[in-house]
């Protein structure tokens, strides 16, 4: 523990995690509270018991449009047995340590998920900028814009777009004292400040006046509600891993152990699922912003949470002042800035921005998990074509035909493959190179029939393999079944 550089680093955290937290639990549809238990269970629990030191766990944007969606078709009280149930199932994929196993997923749909959510946080917050109330989903939201436009409150739309003009100018003011202040902190106390000055009529955050413990229901569709628990935690379990991953590279302390990881977060989703808290994953603005005031430990995240503890035990009142609307503007902010042009970019060099956009389509047109099954199924398709490239070279010498055959010969390249051989006149003599480093059943018995047909026609084929033999082990009955490892090399050598 190092006091004289985490405590300073908590209070920057508690501050960015506020607002956030307050404006999430508003886009989700939950309880405003439900926000500040979230957050502080994720500071306190998971930041006591986490593998990846300088992470800041709390409610993050990339589970908003998930719990949104629960939270309408259960209700908030099993909605909040949903959290725990996730949290449970996260502290057994801790224990079977299985956490590097979930970074297997294509960042290419990682970030079109975020992209996504993104896009339909946005979306659903300008209805509540404008004065109005979002409606059941992105597109949703998107047809009723103009209407809404029409029933525009000015008072709410002048608080939330202020507060997105400052959070896109806070980080361009060049003196360094000032952006050293959370842009969101600066965003959400002007814009409550202009709302109490003006006398604004205006919807406010809304706290309970005695905090009470929420009775978690049992649900009716016990189906939905398994698919729920597994939806939660793996998008949990996903980002929280991504986001250490992340962390890691902003700083060059202790590496996180991404297993241990994984059940910290266990434990801070069942423990704010039974308070009656939102679902909390690890969150790059508020690790990023631990990092950057100097945070050294794990301390900090936990001195956050206690923060923000005492804020919602003895501060209520001045939370209550907080406008609907800035809170909204804030979300319609993060939303956007989801929408990554640097992660687009990077993806379209990388030819991967197909994955992206399937995804970003997916999660905002059907739903999230939709949007998420599209973008694997694609990366996984992307990836056998990949593995898939065959070279097929065809060349006549005199009354020979010379064939070169390289790259890895499997399903996907049968139909090529079969269309270049069809290309040889029967009953000429064929030799073929074979440098390839990897023939599955179905390349082989194509390259197998193909030559039996051709040499019942009167022509001789010559098979030699250049590379790794394939083809006669499988002809002897005996088909390899992998490819060569790097230890099997080294022992013949």
């Amino acid at each position: 523990m190092n006091l004289r550089r985490d405590l300073p680093a908590s209070l920057v955290v508690f501050l960015v995690a506020v607002p956030l937290s307050l404006g999430i639990a508003l886009a989700s549809g939950a309880p405003i509270i439900a926000g500040l238990i979230g957050a502080v269970s994720g500071g306190i629990v998971t930041g006591l018991l986490a593998g990846s030191p300088l992470q800041v766990s709390g409610p993050a944007a990339g589970l908003t449009v998930v719990v949104a969606g629960l939270v309408q078709k259960f209700g908030w009280e099993t909605m909040c047995l949903v959290t725990a149930c996730a949290g449970l199932l996260q502290l057994l994929f801790g224990f079977l340590k299985v956490g590097r196993g979930t970074l297997v997923i294509a960042p290419a749909v990682v970030h079109g998920m975020l992209a996504g959510i993104g896009i339909s946080i946005a979306l659903a917050q300008v209805h509540v900028v404008l004065g109005g109330a979002p409606a059941s989903s992105p597109l949703a939201n998107l047809l009723a814009l103009p209407g809404q436009l029409r029933l525009l409150n000015q008072s709410a739309a002048i608080l939330g777009l202020l507060t997105v003009a400052i959070l896109v100018v806070w980080k361009k003011i060049p003196v360094a004292a000032l952006k050293s202040i959370p842009a969101p902190l600066v965003a959400v106390v002007v814009g409550t400040v202009v709302s109490l000055a003006a006398k604004m009529d205006v919807k406010r955050v809304d706290l309970p006046e005695t905090f009470e413990w929420t009775k978690l229901a049992w649900p009716s569709d016990w189906s939905g509600f398994a698919v729920a628990v597994l939806t939660v935690a793996i998008i949990a379990s996903i980002e929280s891993l991504l986001c250490a991953v992340a962390t890691d590279k902003l700083h060059s302390g202790v590496r996180s152990n991404l297993d241990k990881e994984l059940a910290a977060q266990g434990a801070g989703n069942l423990v704010s699922g039974l308070l009656g808290g939102l679902p909390v994953t690890g969150v790059i603005v508020r690790s990023s912003a631990n990092i950057n005031a100097g945070g050294v430990s794990r301390w900090s995240a936990v001195f956050h949470g206690v923060w923000i503890l005492l804020c919602a035990l003895f501060l209520g009142r001045f939370i209550e002042t907080i406008p609907l609307a800035v809170l909204a503007g804030l979300l319609v902010y993060v939303g956007v800035n989801l929408v990554n042009l640097h992660h687009i970019r990077d993806l379209t060099v990388h030819n991967e921005v197909s994955i992206y956009w399937a995804t970003v389509l997916g999660v905002t047109c059907v739903n999230l998990l939709a949007g998420v099954g599209i973008g694997v199924a694609l990366s996984v398709f992307v990836a056998i074509r990949r593995l898939s490239t065959t070279e097929i070279q065809i060349e006549q010498r005199a009354d020979k035909y010379h064939v070169v055959i390289g790259g890895t010969l499997t399903f996907a390249c049968v139909p090529k493959l079969n269309a270049e051989l069809s290309k040889i006149p029967a009953g000429h003599p064929v030799d073929i190179d074979l440098a390839v480093d990897y023939v599955d059943h179905a390349a082989f018995e194509a390259l197998h029939g193909w030559r039996q047909n051709h040499e019942k026609t009167g022509g001789h084929v010559d098979i030699d393999e250049t590379h790794e033999e394939w083809y006669r082990p499988a002809m002897e009955g005996n088909p390899r079944d992998r490819k060569s490892l790097i230890t099997a090399r080294r022992k013949t050598s």
